[in-house]
Order: C-alpha cells, then structure tokens, then sequence
C-alpha cells in the first residue's frame, strides 16, 4: 500500500488508535546507545541533550525523572511523509479542546502523544473531525 498525500483522503481515513501504556518524555546526557536497556520508543538529539520517549514504567524502574504523562495515539492510515496539512488540522482541533499535542511521524504513521488526563477527549475529537464532512482543499 503507498502512502496517502491527499489531505482530505487523511483525515477521513485516519482512523485514530488511543494505546493503553502510558509514556514520558525525558532527556538524559550521552548518547542513545547508553539507554537501550530502557527500550526507548523514540530518540532524538538535540543541542542540549538526548531526548527519549520512555514507557512510564521504564522510566519509574530506572528512576529517571520526568514532567507529565502522556499518551499515544495513532492514526492508522499510512500518511506520506510528504503530506501537506494533517499536522495542522490535529493540531487545529486538539487546540480547539485545550489539549496538546506532541506529533511524532514515523514512516508509515502519525503518532500524537497527548496529556495522559486529556487523552479520551483527544481521541474523540479526532475521530470527529474525520466523520466530518471535509472541504475540498487545493
């Protein structure tokens, strides 16, 4: 299957998926290759430190300090990384309920990671902005 670029196609296929773990953001010094025992979901360096995307429990295990809980949700439809649009219309409607959103694009999904006390709601919203009906964006 290749991936979707059309907008409208996104949303209406998106099919958003709420995980039942739970995960924080934390950053740590060295390099990702010191961590692997925490079985990171997701890595990213930047200029002030190593950032991971950690399963709570991994976190509390270790005894790594972080700040909030989040959880993931995945919309399913296999986006290209190239789309134009569906960052902005999640972000746009999570923002809209006061929630907020962390978009991590993987190759073949979208995965938002919203505050763990909001993550419901985020889900229905989302799945309500792909049942509307969309407007033809060109």
């Amino acid at each position: 299957m290749s991936a979707i670029t059309d907008l409208n196609q996104l949303i209406a296929s998106m099919k958003p998926e709420l995980s039942g773990r739970e995960f924080v953001f934390v950053t740590l010094a060295g390099d990702v290759g010191d961590y692997l025992e925490l079985n990171p979901l997701a890595s990213f360096v930047e200029s002030e430190g190593l950032t991971l995307i950690l399963d709570k429990h991994q976190a509390d295990s270790a005894s790594i300090d972080y700040q909030g809980v989040f959880k993931q949700i995945t919309l399913t439809v296999h986006s290209s990384l190239e789309a134009v649009g569906l960052t902005a219309a999640i972000s746009t409607a999570l923002a809209k309920e006061g929630i907020s959103a962390n978009v991590v694009a993987a190759y073949f999904h979208d995965h938002i990671f919203v505050p763990k006390d909001k993550a419901q709601l985020a889900l229905q919203s989302l799945i309500a902005l792909s049942n509307l009906p969309s407007p033809k964006i060109v």
